[in-house]
């Protein structure tokens, strides 16, 4: 038979097909699905050696082979050259045939392994992805034939169900089964519902299991189907014990300080509402306490936030110690505590707020390091002081506060006046500012005089307010409450800058002179304040040696480095600096020595005893020698006598203040009072005082 006798058969075949002579390994016919295959057309493929079409060298001896005659159908892989020199995969499958007696023929069929190939890489990725899918779920699988066999399992399953490695590995079915059993709590109940579920293999169900373990374990199951039939089963096992103890948790962080463990405002709330409820109908009372630590922001900012929290574990541990089991403690604020004292009287109040000062009275130490803290203790009782949480937190809050006003460390039982006070409190706060927007505020200015020659040596300013409805409020009362909040700041500013604007207008007059404006604490503590005197003093064109600022000890030891640094920053501006109520801080020589200071103001709470007071007329006379030693000038406030007077001019003191001169004048009736003054040397220049910190003055 020739190759046009073979086509016809041949392309009716699904395969690629060749037809080779076994004497000479060369192709006599084809088909055409070949001829696709490679890409050639048919008469470049006929007569051409067999072996060209492969790409393996070894396909020589397997040719060798077949020609031999060592097998009548030989089977294997091999790679087929196409026309674009790529080489693809195919089986080769080789039989011998005889067309003839005595002309027999290797019929060669060829069949492309690319798509089975990507068929099975795709089920592989497929397979994999399901692999990972199953170890990365937080649940256990099992999956199991239709006959209970194990055909799959997760490691959270083994982990879940603690089995042993050497199960795992054995791939023992009956060792798996029974070790699960042996881990249920209710193993006659578990046999049962395993035996439901062979009954009906389409079942779907949840149930939960409880181990020995102690877990609590949420298995459901699941018909694994295939073309509509149930082919296996899949369960899957989910940790309801994490679940709880993740709810728990939750519920300690929603009732709890996260710190001290104790319990929160809203925990506190749900409990008071209780008592609140039966004391409605037995007619029971009890107490709230509002605890704040004295003074634990000191501490804080020195030992650090992280110790600062153990001082804040301790403090409530203390606290603790002093209350009965029906009472809660709660944590409400950084340093703030509530007390709910269940079914007290006042003397049972009494009695528990004694004991906690005591406590927290006592040494603290923490890193090596003792301190004392202390706290303030307000206290209010249901129902005369308010029938809700809120009301009685508010009026323990309120007694707390004026225990802070009349110098911690104590306790207070809330009484009615004390909400008429902080009402009044609140009107003068809003008055104050906005006296500010309405300029309701003005500068008066009290001479210093000199004890030596009677001249003015410079003057003080005084802010002074007053209200269409408050009538003058005196320093003394809007003073410390603008400290408080915060609002300092914006008074200090604006004394300053008046006081700036009227020394210009006296020394574009030809009457230059030095005032001193006082400098808060909360004022010099602003990041911006060196450059906003600097700022102040170029845009007024005033000569820096016109101004003096007057700062408190407690200003200068708060920071000492930073306080060093500022004060050295506006001496370089060209101002003087003065240190204000000296003797009644804390400075020390070390302090005096350090900083740029030119002035020290003896306070006037040691001037008015004079010159009667045995110990007023020694710190008097040890601060001028003290001064005097260190080169500083003195000037002493409040002196209102000659007597006074005199005795400090024996003291050598330089000048002084007061009502004896005069009381803080506005400037026009200030420049009056000058003309009756000794005039100073026309040619010397104006005496420099020195800058201070501290509250402004309550002269």
């Amino acid at each position: 038979m020739n190759a046009a006798t073979w086509a016809p058969m041949l392309d009716a075949l699904v395969e690629a097909i060749c037809l080779v002579d076994p004497t000479r390994l060369r192709i006599v016919a084809v088909n055409r699905i070949l001829l696709t295959l490679v890409g050639l057309p048919g008469e470049e493929l006929v007569d051409k050696p067999i072996i060209e079409l492969t790409s393996s060298p070894e396909d020589m001896y397997f040719w060798e082979d077949v020609a031999a005659g060592l097998s009548h159908s030989i089977h294997s892989d091999t790679l087929l050259r196409c026309v674009d020199g790529v080489a693809i995969l195919v089986e080769r499958k080789v039989t011998r045939i005889w067309p003839t007696a005595d002309a027999p023929l290797f019929l060669v069929g060829l069949r492309d392994l690319r798509p089975q190939r990507q068929a099975e890489e795709a089920l592989e990725e497929r397979m994999a992805e399901l692999r990972a899918t199953l170890e990365s779920t937080g649940d256990g699988i099992l999956v199991t034939d239709i006959a209970g066999a194990v055909r799959h399992c997760n490691r959270r399953f083994a982990e879940l169900w603690a089995i042993p490695a050497d199960v795992l590995e054995s791939h023992n079915d009956q060792a798996l089964l029974a070790h699960l059993s042996h881990c249920v709590q209710d193993q006659a109940a578990y046999q049962e519902r395993l035996q439901a579920i062979d009954g009906d293999p389409a079942c779907e169900g949840t149930d939960v299991l409880l181990l020995r373990s102690g877990r609590m374990l949420e298995r459901v199951t699941l018909p694994q189907t295939s073309r509509g039939r149930v082919v296996g089963r899949v369960y899957s096992f989910r940790d309801l014990t994490e679940r709880l103890d993740a709810q728990k948790r939750i519920e300690k962080l929603a009732y709890t300080d996260v710190l001290t463990g104790l319990p929160n405002r809203l925990l506190l709330g749900q409990r008071v509402a209780l008592a609140l409820r039966n004391a409605q109908r037995n007619g029971a009372t009890f107490a709230i306490m509002f605890i704040d630590l004295d003074r634990f922001k000191n501490i804080n900012d020195s030992l650090g936030q992280e110790l600062g929290n153990q001082v804040l574990i301790e403090a409530a541990s203390r606290i603790q110690k002093n209350l009965r089991e029906v009472d809660t403690l709660s944590r409400v604020g950084g340093d703030e505590f509530v007390v709910f004292l269940q079914e007290a009287d006042g003397l049972g109040a009494e009695v528990v707020a004694r004991r906690i000062l005591q406590s927290l009275g006592l040494p603290f130490h923490v890193d090596q390091v003792n301190f004392s803290m202390g706290c303030s203790i307000g206290v209010a009782m249901y129902p005369e002081d308010g029938r809700t949480l809120d009301t009685l937190i508010q009026c323990a809050d309120t007694a707390m506060h004026r225990v802070k006003e009349h110098g911690r460390g104590n306790f207070r039982f809330f009484q009615p006046q004390m909400n008429v006070d902080l009402l009044s409190r609140m009107k003068m706060d809003h008055a104050m500012r906005q006296a500010m927007e309405l300029n309701r505020f003005r500068l008066h200015y009290q001479p210093q005089i000199s004890l030596w020659d009677g001249r003015l040596l410079g003057v003080e300013a005084l802010v002074r307010w007053c209200d269409p409805e408050l009538g003058n409020v005196p320093p003394s009362s809007f003073i410390p409450l603008a400290e408080e909040s915060g609002f300092i700041i914006a008074i200090g500013n604006w004394v300053m800058a008046e006081a700036v604007r009227q020394a210009v207008v006296w020394q574009q007059a030809g009457r230059p002179v030095v005032i001193s404006v006082n400098v808060s604490a909360l004022q010099f503590q602003q990041t911006d304040f060196v450059d906003r005197v600097a700022n102040t003093l170029q845009t007024a064109g005033l000569d820096p040696a016109l101004l003096e600022l007057e700062l408190t000890e407690s200003i200068l030891i708060q920071d000492a480095n930073d306080a060093l640094e500022r004060l050295h920053a506006l001496a370089r501006l060209g101002l003087s600096l003065a240190i204000d109520d000296f003797g009644t801080g804390y400075s020390s020589l070390a302090y005096l020595k350090k900083f740029p200071i030119s002035k020290l103001k003896i306070d006037r709470a040691f001037v008015m005893g004079l010159p009667q007071d045995e110990g007023d007329r020694a710190i008097v006379g040890a601060t001028i020698a003290m001064a005097r030693a260190l080169k500083l000038s003195v000037v002493a406030e409040g002196v209102e006598t000659r007597e006074q007077r005199d005795f400090l001019r024996g003291l050598q003191c330089e000048s002084f203040q007061g009502f004896l001169c005069s009381p803080g004048l506005p400037a026009h009736e200030l420049e009056r009072l000058c003309e009756t003054l000794p005039r100073p040397d026309a040619a010397a220049a104006p005496v420099r005082t020195a800058p201070t910190t501290g509250a402004a003055s309550t002269v």
